[in-house]
């Protein structure tokens, strides 16, 4: 039986099957990225519900397996070399978990380089820009009176959701077939119904996007994902 105990996370959060993929996370578009690729490659987890709250992320048992104290993470018991690896960052956790199992990531050398090209676009683009459209539109950043940076994020969701729904013309998914690059991006999507804001980035105007998340949420991996941690 793999030995987790070099994982202080463990302490606080205990393994009830160390052989299984230990997952630290909560319900958040980054967070279900890990749960629905863990569902759809079959892979067999645990999952573990870690607030947003300081004292958890914050904590002395989270921060030593993330330093960057943001969800999700995971250990792995049965790590490339054979002994337990812990990782954070989602993406990095969805690629790590495409070519363990050899899914999800293209079938040739360029096909996987595009789909991490558009991994990497919903990293670097679409997460932190829906991110802070939802803190100046829905959050606390409403509460400023100066236009501006609800403005500037509004308008710049409302050209993400343009290359999105270019790339999709005569395709059902982002990257060609079904991919990691998929379920990085289709929860972000998602999220501008939680933030009340598809009316003011013109979702509407996006008809290929509109077919694609709704193709992607009616996958049973993501109905069983999107729900990973359940509720205490």
């Amino acid at each position: 039986m793999p030995d987790l105990s070099d994982f202080p996370i463990t302490r606080r959060w205990p393994a009830s099957d160390p052989e299984v993929i230990q997952l630290y996370s909560f319900p958040t578009p980054n967070g279900v990225k890990v749960s629905i690729a863990l569902e759809e490659l079959g892979l067999p987890y645990e999952a573990h519900r870690v607030t947003l709250a300081d004292a958890d992320v914050k904590s002395p048992e989270f921060l030593s397996l993330n330093p960057n104290n943001k969800i999700p993470a995971i250990v792995d018991p049965h790590g490339p070399e054979g002994a337990p690896v812990g990782l954070f960052e989602s993406g990095a956790i969805l690629v790590y978990l495409a070519e363990k199992t050899g899914k999800l990531i293209g079938e040739t050398a360029s096909d996987k380089a595009r789909v991490i090209q558009w991994l990497m676009f919903q990293m670097g683009g679409v997460g932190p820009m829906f991110g802070q459209l939802g803190f100046f539109y829905k959050f606390a950043g409403s509460e400023i009176e100066d236009p501006r940076p609800r403005e500037r994020y509004i308008n710049e969701v409302k050209r993400l959701l343009g290359v999105v729904e270019g790339q999709l013309e005569g395709q059902e998914w982002i990257a060609g077939a079904f991919s990691i690059a998929d379920i990085a991006l289709a929860p972000w999507l998602n999220a501008l119904d939680f933030y009340g804001a598809k009316e003011v980035v013109g979702w509407a105007d996006h008809p290929r996007t509109m077919a694609y998340v709704d193709r992607f949420m009616d996958r049973p991996a993501a109905k069983a994902g999107m729900a990973v941690p359940p509720a205490s």
